[in-house]
């Protein structure tokens, strides 16, 4: 073979390396424009997913009428004072403060002192092996509240506080007792089993966590929190000392 043949041979195979080369680099190329485009479609049709069940939860979410605090809490008197007391029906603590601080409350009520604003959160779903029990107890005091048996049944509730850990009360003993306290129209029982106030439970807990609430119960006099030197919760002596300084 001449020089001449050689070096065109070597010439040819130079540019047939370059021509592979380019090909490799469009497959390359375009083998990532596609991954980019599956991944931007996957996340568009990802987004309208959540943008749907965003909107289904919007649509599904039942203020009960009545309520107030931005439609989160169910108020009990109408004296000066706000009193919001945020609390889970599972938390034994308090049921414990209900015990020690509830007639007080009611009293202040009562006197036209302080109106008492109930928030149900529902923090302890965790703690009822997968049944939420705190979020279906929170809704079935929604659903009391509207027919007009919120106090009686909030008490009801206590009395009957399942342990922490439980599974909690069925729907049909929430029906139950609230038969127990006089509820007994048919749209009682509709609510809790259809799950009527679930969202605004889940709405109402959202928004005590924005007030940063992280435990219950917490309690607020005209915004502030009131509570032990310890952190307990406050006292019947330290409820009615700070609704009186909060009057002026």
């Amino acid at each position: 073979m001449s020089k001449g043949t050689k070096e065109r041979a070597a010439a040819k195979r130079v540019v047939q390396q370059q021509l592979a080369a380019e090909r490799r680099r469009a497959v390359t190329l375009w083998t990532s424009v596609a991954v980019v485009a599956v991944l931007l479609i996957a996340g568009l049709i990802g987004w309208g997913v959540l943008a749907g069940q965003q909107n289904d939860n919007a649509d599904n979410l039942t203020v009960p009428a009545g309520a107030v605090d931005d439609g989160t809490a169910f108020p009990v008197g109408s004296g000066p004072v706000n009193v919001d007391v945020y609390e889970d029906f599972m938390c034994p603590i308090c049921h414990e403060f209900e015990q020690q601080s509830g007639d007080t409350l009611k009293q202040l009520a009562a006197d036209d002192k302080a109106t008492i604003r109930y928030h149900p959160i529902a923090i302890l779903d965790r703690a009822s092996n997968g049944t939420q029990y705190s979020t279906r107890a929170s809704a079935a005091s929604a659903a009391a509240f509207v027919g007009g048996k919120f106090t009686e049944y909030h008490d009801v509730l206590y009395a009957n506080q399942p342990e922490e850990g439980s599974n909690g009360l069925d729907n049909a003993k929430l029906i139950e007792l609230g038969k127990s306290v006089g509820l007994t129209d048919a749209k009682f029982a509709d609510a809790i089993n259809n799950k009527t106030y679930w969202a605004w439970a889940t709405k109402a807990t959202d928004t005590a966590s924005e007030r940063s609430v992280s435990s219950t119960p917490t309690v607020m006099i005209n915004g502030k929190k009131v509570s032990e030197a310890n952190g307990a919760p406050p006292t019947p002596a330290t409820l009615t000392t700070a609704v009186a300084s909060a009057a002026g």
